[in-house]
């Protein structure tokens, strides 16, 4: 089942959707749909566990802005050409010394596409000079999209750059159904690109990883049977080279959720979720290695919770108050999106977490 391709944001249309605690309502059977599922916390609590905590902080995740070039139906950001947050050069100083202060080893940029923040290759060439692991989150169509973005490969090259890219699938017409008409194409010109200055080529150091995401309401196959198949194809159609695939699971969040409801697909998805929990997931989850920063400085124990608006539970929410005490001591929010993380071999933006 394809995913029906809407051109703008739940935002700009004004949808309910655009609302995180109206979604935090949907996903609680409060609004929509009533369907009730046991609470994410009370699964933690047959563990023997009633509060998850972090662990040691390794990767600080930046999301530098809404604005991409593409709008997405599986996005769970609600990104697009009609978004305007963009993460100002004074919170980029501010997340720099952070980092820095903290000697926290990886920086994780996302966005929409983080590209197209005016600051993005200054903050990355400054997280390079204090010897940071620089992550970029690049939906790949960024870099044919116009020609001021052509020279993004060698960019990325010259800064050794690891590179997390979207591409559902190794065909085109899946590929456009999940992400617009023409994504496909400009995505393996760009894959083309970034093989031609050595990404994804064995010795060169250059790490190109994929991300696969299903184009319906079923959670991914394993990477270990995906994988395999996705380098044989891109291989052999388009001679293209990756290192690793990604298969992450779907969140019911954003236009994602907009999807599973129109579809009449909400209430089966989430039993999916429920019934595929994994306990064996729960150490290796993101949040316990992760902060996860919004375009506007606030302070998210990952990705997922800051697209809902769930801040980190301690005073220090925001990265002006960063105070790293509280933050390795907090509890980390949770919510009944976690399942989406713990079906099956688990999800993080790292892809399986067993």
């Amino acid at each position: 089942m394809s995913i029906k391709q809407k051109s703008k944001s739940l935002q700009s249309r004004g949808e309910q959707l655009s609302d995180t605690f109206f979604q935090l309502q949907v996903l609680n059977g409060q609004e929509l749909a009533d369907i009730r599922l046991p609470a994410f916390t009370d699964k933690l609590a047959q563990l023997g566990s009633h509060a998850l905590k972090p662990g040691r902080l390794d990767i600080f995740q930046v999301n530098v802005g809404k604005l991409c070039n593409q709008s997405c139906a599986h996005c769970h950001v609600d990104a697009g050409p009609d978004r305007n947050e963009l993460m100002s050069r004074e919170l980029l100083e501010r997340c720099l010394e952070i980092v820095s202060r903290y000697d926290i080893p990886t920086v994780d940029i996302t966005g929409g596409a983080p590209e197209m923040n005016p600051h993005f290759r200054w903050f990355v060439e400054e997280c390079r000079k204090r010897g940071k692991k620089v992550m970029n989150r690049c939906n790949l169509t960024i870099i044919v999209a116009n020609p001021k973005y052509h020279d993004l490969p060698a960019f990325f090259a010259a800064n050794q750059v690891h590179l997390v890219s979207s591409l559902p699938y190794f065909s085109k017409s899946r590929t456009d159904a999940q992400r617009g008409e023409g994504v496909f194409d400009d995505s393996i010109r760009a894959l083309q690109m970034l093989n031609a200055v050595g990404y994804g080529l064995e010795g060169s150091g250059l790490v190109l990883d994929l991300v696969y995401n299903p184009s319906g309401a079923f959670l991914p196959a394993g990477q270990s049977v995906l994988e395999p198949e996705f380098k044989r194809q891109l291989k052999s159609r388009h001679n293209i080279d990756f290192n690793n695939l990604y298969a992450m699971t779907n969140m019911p969040i954003s236009r994602f959720l907009e999807y599973l409801l129109d579809t009449g697909n909400y209430a089966e998805y989430m039993q999916k979720l429920v019934d595929a929990f994994n306990p064996a997931t729960v150490n290796g989850l993101m949040c316990r290695n992760t902060l996860s920063v919004s375009w506007d400085g606030y302070i998210y124990d990952c990705d997922f919770n800051q697209m809902l608006d769930i801040k980190v539970a301690t005073p220090s929410r925001h990265i002006n108050d960063f105070n790293i005490e509280e933050l390795n001591t907090r509890t980390i929010a949770l919510n009944q999106h976690c399942y989406g993380c713990t079906a099956g071999a688990g999800s993080s933006c790292g892809g399986e977490v067993i």
